[in-house]
């Protein structure tokens, strides 16, 4: 039996963001109707919580796919030039259970991340949206501007972290990438003053976005967190916003931002006005004005990371890409 295995460049090369906004709207589409299949994820500590892994196993319907994540998180792995994510995404034949292909769960994870969040913003942010903050400067910001790009005339960015330095190289590196001014902010109110688009995408445990912040008309995704105890809205932005999710029951069990909260009677799980399925079938809407502020809150889901890989390895089987392993 021949297994595929797709390394990090097969994954980048074969899947750009900008394909992977269809991909991830068809799987919505695909959950929407209710033809597919979830748990909550599972996570195991490390008994100090410097970090965990988790397995995310789920089945899309239409087309068929099966796969599971597993994945680790050590959100320190920054500071020694390693990804904070590291993994394997497994993918599964439907009719017998054999597996099909090994993918770089780090990849599919900044890919799909971004790619569904461009997917919500299309729907959510007005039209001529041209400013952009990014408030944290890794994989997530890289992706989520070129996410952002490809959805919306995005002309100027902002970018902002905890650590200057990196601000400062990602300031560089993309600002010459994608040929648009990118400018370090000192502060994440300076980040998103003026801007259209806001997304969150720290390993924050204490909130990085207040909501007397925001401006009139901006839209916020929020992706950073998605389990306790990391949080990055406070709870006057999620008061003050249009609220939309990946998915209810994922983020009411697994998003602080939302739990929080909810707890403290700020909100209810009624503020909730759609899942992402929900807006991409048009059964409920999003922005009602010009001047709304709405919010994305995703937490990930397993199904976006079985579309992807399932994606991926018609591609690689199409093109030639990645090792084949007898096994």
């Amino acid at each position: 039996m021949e297994l595929i295995v797709l390394g990090e460049r097969d994954v980048y090369d074969l899947l750009p963001v900008a394909d992977c906004i269809a991909v991830m709207e068809d799987a919505f589409r695909t959950v929407a109707a209710g033809k597919f299949a979830q748990p909550q994820r599972l996570i195991a500590w490390l008994p100090d919580g410097h970090g965990a892994i988790g397995s995310m196993p789920a089945y899309l319907g239409d087309p068929e796919a099966l796969a599971v994540k597993v994945i680790t998180v050590f959100p320190e792995n920054r500071a020694a030039g390693l990804e904070s994510h590291q993994g394997s995404v497994l993918l599964h034949e439907t009719q017998t259970g054999r597996p099909l292909a090994v993918v770089h769960a780090g990849a599919v994870t900044a890919i799909r991340t971004a790619a569904v969040s461009a997917l919500a913003a299309r729907i959510l942010s007005n039209p001529k949206a041209s400013r952009l903050a990014l408030l944290g400067s890794g994989t997530q910001a890289r992706t989520h501007l070129e996410a952002m790009r490809a959805i919306r005339p995005i002309a100027h960015a902002s970018v902002w972290s905890r650590t200057p330095d990196h601000a400062r190289a990602f300031a560089r590196d993309e600002s010459a990438r994608h040929g648009i001014p990118v400018e370090v902010a000192r502060s994440p109110r300076d980040a998103i003053a003026g801007c259209d688009i806001v997304c969150t995408l720290t390993a924050a445990t204490a909130p990085v976005l207040e909501g007397a912040w925001l401006e009139p008309g901006m839209h916020v995704s929020a992706v950073g967190s998605s389990v306790p105890p990391f949080r990055e809205l406070d709870a006057e932005t999620v008061k003050r916003a249009r609220l939309f999710v990946d998915n209810r029951d994922c983020v009411l069990n697994e998003a602080d931002d939302l739990r929080v909260p909810i707890a403290d009677g700020v909100i209810t799980a009624k503020h909730i006005l759609a899942d992402l399925g929900e807006l991409v079938t048009a059964e409920v809407q999003g922005r009602t004005s010009p001047g709304d502020v709405t919010l994305f809150k995703s937490v990930g889901m397993a199904v976006e990371d079985v579309a992807a890989a399932r994606e991926l390895y018609a591609r690689a089987l199409t093109r030639g890409r990645g090792t084949r392993v007898d096994y």
